[in-house]
């Protein structure tokens, strides 16, 4: 007992400066951590927060879309009457649920595609094909922005005449849409799997 009581003073300061130096490290380690994390977990954040509002949007207008039809129906059969700007706003609408659309779907990877023949032939190529189709897509949705662009702008100042709304919202969807699209499709020829869905969108709670 007295070698043990002896021997506690010379081992004590030792393994505390030990433990001390380990939880410096650990504080140190654990201060980066939360300087660096919040930046990508705010952009993950921005992104998620940005497609949810463009579904919720897509939601909208489809719904938007089927009051208006309805209610022309029944005015027209019902009534003898009828909204007259419910086709165009209808027409309008259908137009930017599909280009938004087309972006959500791409960027969710459910386009429609056949890959089982590369994937069963030439599987260590399949990396390469799906950059060289993103390539392919950046080049067709650029084509598309530049012919919604300088449709919006030469139309302006063309007035529907039911609706008092300018023409060109119709051509904004493909410019709205392309450039969404030319965005993921420039991300994923680098890397194929980025811009997806998070586990943090999939399970949001």
């Amino acid at each position: 007992m007295a070698r043990q009581a002896e021997a506690e003073p010379s081992f004590r300061p030792h393994h505390f400066r030990r433990l001390t130096r380990k939880q410096v490290i650990d504080i140190n380690v654990i201060d980066n951590i939360q300087t660096q994390e919040p930046s990508g977990r705010r952009a993950v954040r921005f992104f998620n927060t940005l497609w949810r509002f463009i579904d919720i949007l897509m939601a909208l207008t489809l719904v938007m879309m089927i009051a208006l039809v309805f209610a022309n129906v029944v005015l027209r059969y019902g009534f003898q009457s009828g909204l007259r700007p419910s086709v165009e706003l209808s027409r309008l609408g259908l137009v930017w649920l599909v280009m938004l659309g087309a972006a959500v779907v791409l960027r969710r990877n459910e386009h429609l595609a056949v890959a089982e023949f590369s994937e069963a032939l030439f599987p260590r190529a399949v990396p390469i094909l799906r950059r060289l189709s993103y390539a392919i897509i950046l080049f067709s949705v650029l084509m598309l922005f530049w012919g919604a662009f300088n449709q919006m702008n030469a139309n302006w100042n063309n007035i529907s005449q039911l609706t008092g709304l300018p023409s060109a919202l119709f051509y904004l969807a493909g410019v709205v849409s392309s450039i969404a699209m030319a965005v993921i499709a420039l991300v994923r020829i680098f890397n194929p799997d980025a811009l997806g869905v998070s586990k943090d969108e999939v399970h949001p709670l």
